[in-house]
Protein backbone atom coordinates (compact mmCIF):
# COMPACT_ATOMS: atom_id res chain seq x y z
CA UNK A 1 0.00 0.00 0.00
CA UNK A 2 1.31 3.63 -1.17
CA UNK A 3 2.21 6.12 1.58
CA UNK A 4 -0.79 8.42 0.93
CA UNK A 5 -3.34 5.35 0.92
CA UNK A 6 -1.93 4.91 4.55
CA UNK A 7 -2.44 8.54 5.40
CA UNK A 8 -5.78 8.57 3.63
CA UNK A 9 -6.69 5.51 6.34
CA UNK A 10 -5.34 7.21 8.94
CA UNK A 11 -7.17 10.35 8.29
CA UNK A 12 -10.04 8.56 8.25
CA UNK A 13 -9.81 6.71 11.66
CA UNK A 14 -8.92 10.50 13.48
CA UNK A 15 -11.47 11.71 15.75
CA UNK A 16 -14.31 13.98 14.64
CA UNK A 17 -12.13 17.02 17.27
CA UNK A 18 -8.76 16.23 16.23
CA UNK A 19 -6.44 19.17 15.93
CA UNK A 20 -2.61 17.83 15.38
CA UNK A 21 -1.53 14.58 14.52
CA UNK A 22 2.38 13.64 14.66
CA UNK A 23 3.02 10.33 12.37
CA UNK A 24 5.68 8.28 11.80
CA UNK A 25 7.32 7.84 8.50
CA UNK A 26 9.48 4.82 8.16
CA UNK A 27 11.68 4.35 5.21
CA UNK A 28 13.48 0.89 5.18
CA UNK A 29 15.83 1.38 2.77
CA UNK A 30 18.83 3.81 4.07
CA UNK A 31 19.87 4.93 0.15
CA UNK A 32 15.85 6.30 0.09
CA UNK A 33 15.77 7.77 3.33
CA UNK A 34 17.13 11.34 2.80
CA UNK A 35 15.65 11.33 -0.86
CA UNK A 36 12.01 11.19 1.54
CA UNK A 37 13.20 13.46 3.82
CA UNK A 38 13.71 16.19 0.71
CA UNK A 39 10.52 15.28 -0.54
CA UNK A 40 8.62 16.12 2.99
CA UNK A 41 10.78 19.31 3.44
CA UNK A 42 7.63 21.61 2.99
CA UNK A 43 6.18 19.73 6.27
CA UNK A 44 9.56 19.92 8.56
CA UNK A 45 10.14 16.67 9.20
CA UNK A 46 12.49 15.18 12.41
CA UNK A 47 14.67 12.87 12.84
CA UNK A 48 14.43 9.88 15.34
CA UNK A 49 16.70 7.12 14.57
CA UNK A 50 16.40 5.99 11.05
CA UNK A 51 12.45 7.55 11.14
CA UNK A 52 11.19 10.74 10.16
CA UNK A 53 8.21 12.68 12.27
CA UNK A 54 5.77 14.99 10.53
CA UNK A 55 3.11 16.83 12.40
CA UNK A 56 -0.03 17.47 10.18
CA UNK A 57 -2.59 20.57 11.68
CA UNK A 58 -5.83 20.60 11.03
CA UNK A 59 -6.32 24.33 10.77
CA UNK A 60 -2.92 26.53 10.89
CA UNK A 61 0.33 26.17 13.05
CA UNK A 62 2.03 23.71 9.65
CA UNK A 63 0.85 21.84 6.78
CA UNK A 64 -2.72 20.37 6.08
CA UNK A 65 -4.05 16.94 5.93
CA UNK A 66 -4.52 17.78 2.06
CA UNK A 67 -0.94 19.17 1.87
CA UNK A 68 0.39 16.17 4.05
CA UNK A 69 -1.91 14.14 1.20
CA UNK A 70 0.37 15.66 -1.47
CA UNK A 71 3.52 15.13 0.07
CA UNK A 72 3.27 11.45 0.80
CA UNK A 73 2.23 11.08 -3.05
CA UNK A 74 5.59 12.70 -4.47
CA UNK A 75 7.09 9.74 -1.73
CA UNK A 76 4.69 7.07 -3.94
CA UNK A 77 5.85 8.63 -7.66
CA UNK A 78 9.27 8.45 -6.20
CA UNK A 79 9.08 4.75 -5.81
CA UNK A 80 9.49 5.10 -2.28
CA UNK A 81 8.25 2.45 0.14
CA UNK A 82 7.38 3.26 3.48
CA UNK A 83 5.04 3.02 6.54
CA UNK A 84 3.49 5.65 7.94
CA UNK A 85 2.12 5.37 11.23
CA UNK A 86 0.05 7.31 14.04
CA UNK A 87 2.07 8.23 16.90
CA UNK A 88 -0.13 11.05 18.58
CA UNK A 89 -3.33 12.83 17.82
CA UNK A 90 -4.58 15.95 19.93
CA UNK A 91 -7.54 17.54 20.43
CA UNK A 92 -8.38 20.74 18.33
CA UNK A 93 -8.58 23.66 20.51
CA UNK A 94 -11.21 26.14 20.57
CA UNK A 95 -10.09 29.43 20.64
CA UNK A 96 -12.11 31.85 21.86
CA UNK A 97 -11.63 34.38 18.70
CA UNK A 98 -13.47 38.14 18.15
CA UNK A 99 -15.94 37.46 16.03
CA UNK A 100 -15.43 37.83 12.71
CA UNK A 101 -16.82 40.58 10.32
CA UNK A 102 -18.67 38.93 7.16
CA UNK A 103 -16.77 39.16 3.44
CA UNK A 104 -19.07 40.83 2.17
CA UNK A 105 -19.08 43.63 4.25
CA UNK A 106 -14.92 43.78 4.89
CA UNK A 107 -15.47 44.35 0.83
CA UNK A 108 -17.97 47.09 1.32
CA UNK A 109 -15.69 48.52 4.48
CA UNK A 110 -12.41 48.10 2.54
CA UNK A 111 -14.21 49.93 -0.83
CA UNK A 112 -15.20 53.00 1.54
CA UNK A 113 -11.18 53.47 2.32
CA UNK A 114 -9.88 53.95 -0.82
CA UNK A 115 -9.36 57.03 -3.03
CA UNK A 116 -13.01 58.05 -5.30
CA UNK A 117 -10.93 57.43 -9.13
CA UNK A 118 -9.56 54.36 -7.93
CA UNK A 119 -9.20 52.10 -10.99
CA UNK A 120 -7.65 48.45 -9.85
CA UNK A 121 -7.07 46.70 -7.02
CA UNK A 122 -4.80 43.55 -6.17
CA UNK A 123 -6.32 41.67 -3.01
CA UNK A 124 -5.61 38.56 -0.62
CA UNK A 125 -8.18 36.76 1.02
CA UNK A 126 -6.88 35.12 3.70
CA UNK A 127 -9.07 32.08 4.93
CA UNK A 128 -9.22 30.54 8.38
CA UNK A 129 -8.61 26.93 7.78
CA UNK A 130 -7.60 24.80 4.79
CA UNK A 131 -10.42 22.86 5.04
CA UNK A 132 -12.05 25.49 3.12
CA UNK A 133 -9.65 26.11 0.08
CA UNK A 134 -11.57 23.86 -2.36
CA UNK A 135 -14.90 25.13 -1.69
CA UNK A 136 -13.61 29.04 -1.81
CA UNK A 137 -11.70 28.66 -5.02
CA UNK A 138 -15.27 26.89 -6.18
CA UNK A 139 -17.53 29.74 -5.06
CA UNK A 140 -14.98 32.90 -6.01
CA UNK A 141 -13.89 31.52 -9.11
CA UNK A 142 -15.76 34.25 -11.38
CA UNK A 143 -12.77 36.37 -9.61
CA UNK A 144 -10.40 34.21 -11.07
CA UNK A 145 -8.51 33.50 -7.64
CA UNK A 146 -4.59 32.49 -7.70
CA UNK A 147 -3.38 30.65 -4.53
CA UNK A 148 -0.42 31.99 -2.88
CA UNK A 149 1.90 29.51 -2.30
CA UNK A 150 2.61 27.75 1.48
CA UNK A 151 -0.73 29.91 2.27
CA UNK A 152 -4.16 29.66 3.04
CA UNK A 153 -4.47 32.48 0.75
CA UNK A 154 -6.00 33.36 -2.39
CA UNK A 155 -5.09 36.88 -4.23
CA UNK A 156 -7.27 38.39 -7.34
CA UNK A 157 -7.43 41.96 -9.37
CA UNK A 158 -10.62 43.99 -9.41
CA UNK A 159 -10.95 46.71 -12.02
CA UNK A 160 -13.42 49.21 -11.61
CA UNK A 161 -14.68 49.96 -14.92
CA UNK A 162 -12.12 48.14 -17.32
CA UNK A 163 -9.05 46.32 -17.78
CA UNK A 164 -8.03 42.92 -16.34
CA UNK A 165 -9.78 41.81 -13.50
CA UNK A 166 -13.23 41.45 -12.03
CA UNK A 167 -16.24 44.07 -11.15
CA UNK A 168 -16.63 45.07 -7.68
CA UNK A 169 -20.25 44.20 -7.93
CA UNK A 170 -19.43 40.11 -9.13
CA UNK A 171 -16.24 40.66 -6.24
CA UNK A 172 -19.03 41.25 -4.04
CA UNK A 173 -21.48 38.52 -5.05
CA UNK A 174 -18.67 36.22 -4.40
CA UNK A 175 -17.95 37.30 -0.84
CA UNK A 176 -21.74 36.69 -0.66
CA UNK A 177 -21.18 33.25 -1.15
CA UNK A 178 -18.65 32.46 0.99
CA UNK A 179 -20.61 34.03 3.81
CA UNK A 180 -23.63 32.02 3.12
CA UNK A 181 -21.58 28.87 3.42
CA UNK A 182 -20.01 30.38 6.86
CA UNK A 183 -16.82 30.48 5.11
CA UNK A 184 -14.70 33.09 7.16
CA UNK A 185 -11.31 35.02 6.36
CA UNK A 186 -10.02 38.62 6.36
CA UNK A 187 -9.51 40.39 3.49
CA UNK A 188 -6.55 43.16 2.31
CA UNK A 189 -6.07 45.15 -0.25
CA UNK A 190 -2.22 44.86 -1.38
CA UNK A 191 -1.56 47.31 -3.99
CA UNK A 192 -4.75 50.36 -4.97
CA UNK A 193 -3.92 52.12 -8.19
CA UNK A 194 -5.88 55.29 -9.59
CA UNK A 195 -7.14 56.54 -12.54
CA UNK A 196 -5.06 54.26 -15.02
CA UNK A 197 -5.54 54.36 -18.53
CA UNK A 198 -4.86 51.37 -20.97
CA UNK A 199 -3.14 51.44 -23.67
CA UNK A 200 -2.80 48.39 -25.96
CA UNK A 201 -2.77 46.40 -22.80
CA UNK A 202 -5.58 44.43 -20.90
CA UNK A 203 -4.06 46.37 -17.53
CA UNK A 204 -1.48 47.73 -15.33
CA UNK A 205 0.92 44.81 -14.52
CA UNK A 206 2.20 43.87 -10.91
CA UNK A 207 5.27 42.50 -9.68
CA UNK A 208 4.90 39.85 -6.87
CA UNK A 209 7.81 37.58 -6.43
CA UNK A 210 9.24 37.86 -9.52
CA UNK A 211 6.27 36.85 -11.38
CA UNK A 212 3.60 39.13 -13.18
CA UNK A 213 0.08 39.31 -11.91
Amino acid sequence: MGLVEQWRRIRSELPDDWGAATLNVTVPRADQRSRAAALLGPASPGRLGDDLRVSVHRAGGGIGPDQAGKLFRKLDEARIRGTVSLVTVDERVEREEAPREALAGAWDRALAGVPADWSDLLCELQLTSTDHLARAALLTAPINPTRVPAQTAFRFRVARTFGYGASPQMTRRCFERLDTEGIRGSLTLLHVLSDTHNVATQGPVWRVAGKAV
